[in-house]
């Protein structure tokens, strides 16, 4: 790295903010749907509060209104099988979970039998912010489902996912 190279210092500097890796689960009006998410964060204690920061331009974003029930499956570390899946993305008539063994019959999405843990938000707000949209979900319910550790992802570039 070059010292006269503001942007690639910036970069390294913004890509070394850690994050969680996730999947996030919605079902609605027929659609069942999931998407490969890492900019989820706890905002509030009381009532308990979680953000999520989704690219605008993404198709199940549309999905995201106040009221809609969601689910967020917490990735163990070493389930890249989940990066793989999820991470090439999904339209909303693509079968988004075959092969995968999920638990449906929650409010919001389907769980993912081999996550970690998952939490059942309910969406609060929505704000833009630069090109994501922040959505804040109310966490409605929670359970550990594996005594594991959860998967934590540090870029190598804080302009790129």
């Amino acid at each position: 790295m070059k010292p006269d190279d503001p942007d690639k210092h910036l970069a390294a500097a913004l890509g070394k903010v850690p994050s969680g890796i996730f999947v996030l689960t919605i079902a609605q009006n027929g659609i069942e749907t999931g998407m490969l998410g890492s900019w989820v964060q706890q905002c509030s204690f009381e009532p308990p509060l979680i953000t999520m920061a989704i690219r605008r331009d993404r198709e199940i974003s549309a999905l995201f209104g106040k009221g809609q029930n969601i689910t967020l499956n917490i990735l163990e570390e070493g389930q890249t099988d989940m990066i793989v899946h999820f991470g090439k993305g999904f339209s909303l008539n693509e079968e988004a979970f075959h092969g995968l063994e999920i638990v449906r019959g929650g409010p919001g999405g389907p769980v993912l039998a081999e996550a970690l843990a998952v939490l059942e938000c309910r969406i609060v707000d929505r704000f833009a912010a630069g090109d994501h949209d922040l959505f804040v979900g109310q966490v409605m319910s929670g359970r550990l489902l594996d005594e594991g550790h959860p998967m934590v992802h540090v870029r190598k570039n804080g302009f790129h996912y």
